[in-house]
């Protein structure tokens, strides 16, 4: 198994780590692998994720329809309840 030295680490950050571990009942080495391994699993995570735009770009072309634009509009317009919630104002 390798070792990991770790040098320049400002004392607020250990400090903090310190705290951390134990609360969670470890030591700072076994705080500070656990913080890494956290990390690189959520990285991987994250990675495999799609970006919005991806999803945006997978669902152009998915929705077929045979009615002209105008009549999909149309049809929307019908379909919309006016509320009279705010006709006196705020």
């Amino acid at each position: 198994m390798a070792n990991l030295q770790i040098k320049g680490v400002q004392d607020e950050l250990y400090e903090e780590i310190k705290k951390v571990a134990e609360a969670e009942h470890r030591s700072v080495s076994q705080q500070v692998l656990f913080l890494i391994r956290d990390y690189l699993t959520r990285r991987r995570e994250l990675q495999t994720l799609k970006c919005p735009a991806e999803v945006l770009l997978g669902l152009s072309g998915s929705w077929e329809d045979d009615r002209e634009p105008g009549e999909i509009v149309a049809e929307i317009k019908v379909a919309r309840k006016n509320s009279n919630k705010l006709r006196k104002g705020f």
